[in-house]
């Protein structure tokens, strides 16, 4: 697939500390690529040295063909960016906002196009202000389409939103994404890089642990399960860290958690256990494991293939 990002050893330095520690990748033309991550861990950092906001200290980043410290200007006429806080003045109209955003670029898309995707038709003539956290979100993204953006970045997306405007905003993103449009996504929320993102990159203090597609990523850890049950107060965690299987346990006064990369002999050596002792297995739960275990699991133990 053609790359639109190419990342060769970029490396930006503060003290003795490397916020982007010589990272090295490519993100493809069209797909809906994810940086996920600690707090501190560089995201930020490195996302503003492909948009041209910082300067790398050395390294290469080229973005659609061109290097970012030469071309900057035009390359910031094809690209989109969504931050997670924008100062969008409350006291203007939207349709206000959108004719003053389209007079920075040289050449902005069709407002009315822009306005019919995203649902703004009827907003056009309300304040900022009265805009609720869904529509401000709408508005926002409208902003960052309004030069016709070839790779679109979104730093926390659905960050505030509730889970209907969260899913509405997902099918936007997944709209974007069948336009051929290159969608570069932070997130916090690990479902929202597993059910987006065609490819995941995790960062931790500065460096690239992990790059992949969710459903490998998540194998990367055998494909574990997690059992749970109500903790009756009658098992005996030693004895269930016996178990076959069994990798790590989660106990907590009301409830446990079995942590297997064999679900079905730990279940049944489970209910052995339950009933050589006399007591119940009761409330049980299982779970796939999902994003959120790749990324607890990787950023706890610095695991990874960077």
């Amino acid at each position: 697939m053609k790359a639109v990002i190419q990342l060769d050893k970029v490396r930006k330095q503060y003290g003795s500390r490397a916020a982007v520690d010589d990272i090295t990748m490519d993100i493809h033309e069209g797909e809906i690529f994810g940086i996920v991550g600690p707090n501190g861990a560089g995201k930020t950092t490195l996302i503003e040295i492909i948009e041209g906001l910082r300067t790398a200290d050395s390294g290469v980043a080229t973005v659609l063909g061109m290097d970012i410290r030469k071309h900057a200007e035009e390359i910031k006429q094809r690209i989109g960016v969504l931050l997670q806080s924008s100062s969008i003045p409350e006291k203007a109209k939207v349709k206000e906002v959108f004719q003053l955003f389209a007079s920075f670029y040289k050449k902005p898309v069709d407002l009315q196009k822009v306005t019919r995707f995203l649902g703004l038709e009827d907003k056009q003539n309300e304040y900022i202000k009265s805009l609720s956290g869904g529509w401000k979100q709408r508005v926002s993204l409208a902003l960052t389409l309004i030069n016709d953006p070839a790779i679109v970045f979104l730093d926390e997306p659905s960050m505030g939103l509730d889970p209907n405007a969260r899913n509405e905003m997902w099918q936007m993103i997944l709209s974007l994404k069948q336009e051929g449009r290159t969608i570069v996504v932070t997130t916090h929320y690990m479902e929202e890089a597993e059910t987006l993102c065609d490819r995941v990159a995790l960062i931790d203090k500065g460096r690239l642990i992990a790059l992949d597609t969710p459903k490998k990523l998540i194998s990367l850890l055998g494909g574990t399960r997690r059992i749970g049950f109500k903790n009756t107060g009658h098992a005996d965690q030693e004895a269930l860290s016996k178990l076959s299987g069994v990798t790590q346990i989660e106990w907590k006064p009301d409830w446990i958690k079995l942590h297997s990369n064999d679900k079905d002999q730990t279940l049944k050596q489970l209910f052995h256990l339950a009933e050589q002792e006399n007591w119940l297995v009761s409330e049980l739960t299982l779970e796939n494991t999902s994003m959120n275990d790749v990324f607890s699991e990787m950023t706890m133990h610095g695991k990874g293939n960077g």
